[in-house]
């Protein structure tokens, strides 16, 4: 069954409404009939400080996806893949009848030319961009962009993506959603709290 997935990879710590947002537009903008949230292990670009256990950002993904065509998973960890190259393989190669695009943000876009083998990436499925308040000018500017640059289509053919060659980029534009993780973190240290496996009563 051909279906036309999604890929949005981050560290979710926690999931939010911006991750949300940004997920239900893109499957209206894209004609996407699920998206798959990457809940990375870890981000090899991230400090460690402050992340909370995959099974706590898991779970937060997964209450914020509820009632609608996202799928949270932690397929990575089960991969034993660290670098978002090594993932996109190994699930083209397990998903031969799926069609991927992958998302990111545009202050992903910004630093794309620091991730691994990010010209095979760009080789192996189409990219859409969505862009995020503040980081325009560094997203056109950025080195990967150099080279994407000639390779990108317009945002009002975006839902034709699995027609394009690749490489391909498209560079979406949604209503911005303030919300921000490091803001969740901040006002509510104990977060992660809300999201721990409950502990069986103690037995009589």
């Amino acid at each position: 069954m051909n279906r036309r997935i999604g890929l949005l990879g981050g560290s979710f710590n926690p999931a939010h409404s911006g991750h949300r947002a940004i997920s239900l537009a893109a499957i209206d903008a894209l004609d996407l009939d699920e998206i798959w949230w990457l809940v990375s292990p870890g981000n090899p670009l991230k400090p460690e400080a402050g992340m909370a256990p995959l099974a706590v950002r898991l779970a937060s993904a997964r209450a914020m996806s509820r009632h609608a065509p996202i799928r949270p998973t932690d397929i990575e960890a089960r991969l034993g893949t660290r670098y978002t190259v090594d993932t996109l393989v190994a699930l083209v190669r397990r998903y031969p009848n799926h069609r991927f695009v992958w998302l990111m943000g545009g202050d992903n876009l910004a630093q794309f030319h620091r991730w691994r083998d990010w010209r095979r990436i760009a080789r192996m499925m189409p990219i859409a961009v969505i862009a995020r308040p503040g980081y325009d000018r560094a997203a056109y500017r950025a080195p990967a962009m150099h080279w994407l640059r000639r390779f990108v289509h317009p945002a009002a053919t975006a839902r034709h993506w699995t027609t394009w060659r690749l490489p391909a980029l498209v560079l979406l534009r949604f209503r911005p959603d303030p919300t921000s993780a490091t803001r969740l973190r901040e006002a509510d240290p104990a977060w992660q709290r809300r999201f721990l496996p409950r502990r069986a009563p103690d037995a009589p």
